[in-house]
């Protein structure tokens, strides 16, 4: 089923904006806490319902004002995109600021800085949905009927996706196995997104054919989505860590009465044993 989905998002990007589809993936979230609630038993607070349907809200914004899919004919045009002096300058930039994490802050940060592990993922993330973008548009033209296999320019956007995926495993599973996977979501979920829509603005200039309302709409559905993602995982364990607080309370205050039970008793049965018992006599001198 993961390799299902996951084919599913790869074509979704061959016919959707990536700024469509990459907030969209918030949608896995609320699945997975409504199946945890109805399979696995685990309750969801009533914060993390509401999280869903802020997520749900903020999806339906962007869905409704996200803009209309590029049409593009050949890889070539995705590779002249990729090319042109902005998404260079980007890349660029995106490259040097990794292998600057790589090699120099995460050997010294990496075990006790979130954002370092985050960060390398998250970076060379926007350059990997670019790349599958192109890849995907590029399989979607050749099953229509329009070889791209022979284009140099696919091949060199599958070298990049498998080069950038690589690492993104490699740094994320560092990440869940160094901090707490209730805070690594999260904050990969808001970088990797925030940066993704960055790259898709700069190469395939989604935003030029928008008026300033349909931006600012849909801007305003991200951060929805990321209000609701936050509060979904802030409170996911809220249940968890009330529940036994009360049962120890419970069980407390039982153990105090039961300790009254038993204790006065005893007083009383001394008290008793000393009225009852003759006096002492005196002790003989030695």
């Amino acid at each position: 089923t993961l390799i299902v989905g996951e084919i599913a998002n790869f074509a979704a990007y061959a016919f959707a904006p990536a700024i469509l589809v990459t907030p969209l993936g918030a949608l896995s979230i609320i699945i997975s806490a409504a199946l945890a609630h109805s399979i696995l038993q685990e309750k969801l607070h009533t914060f993390g319902i509401l999280g869903c349907v802020l997520c749900v809200v903020g999806s339906i914004t962007i869905a409704l004002h996200a803009p209309q899919e590029r049409d593009i004919d050949s890889v070539r045009e995705v590779w002249d995109l990729a090319t042109e002096p902005a998404f260079l300058s980007y890349a660029t930039i995106v490259v040097v600021a990794a292998l600057v994490l790589i090699y120099f802050v995460v050997p010294q940060h990496g075990q006790t800085n979130i954002m370092v592990y985050i960060g390398v993922c998250s970076l060379l993330g926007s350059l990997t949905v670019m790349s599958v973008k192109a890849l995907g548009i590029a399989l979607k033209l050749t099953f229509s009927g329009v070889n791209q296999l022979f284009y140099p320019q696919t091949w060199a956007f599958a070298l990049i996706v498998a080069t950038c995926v690589s690492t993104q495993i490699n740094y994320l599973n560092k990440a869940l196995d160094t901090f707490n996977t209730a805070v690594v979501s999260p904050i990969y979920y808001v970088m990797f997104t925030s940066l993704t829509i960055i790259a898709s603005v700069i190469m395939f200039k989604d935003w030029d054919r928008q008026n300033p309302t349909q931006i600012v709409t849909e801007m305003c559905g991200f951060v929805t989505i990321l209000s609701g993602t936050f509060l979904l995982h802030k409170t996911k364990d809220m249940n968890d860590s009330t529940g036994p607080t009360l049962s120890t309370r419970r069980s407390k205050h039982a153990s105090q009465t039961a300790f009254a039970i038993e204790v006065l008793p005893l007083k009383y049965q001394d008290c008793v044993d000393d009225e009852t018992l003759p006096l002492s006599l005196p002790k003989a001198d030695n």
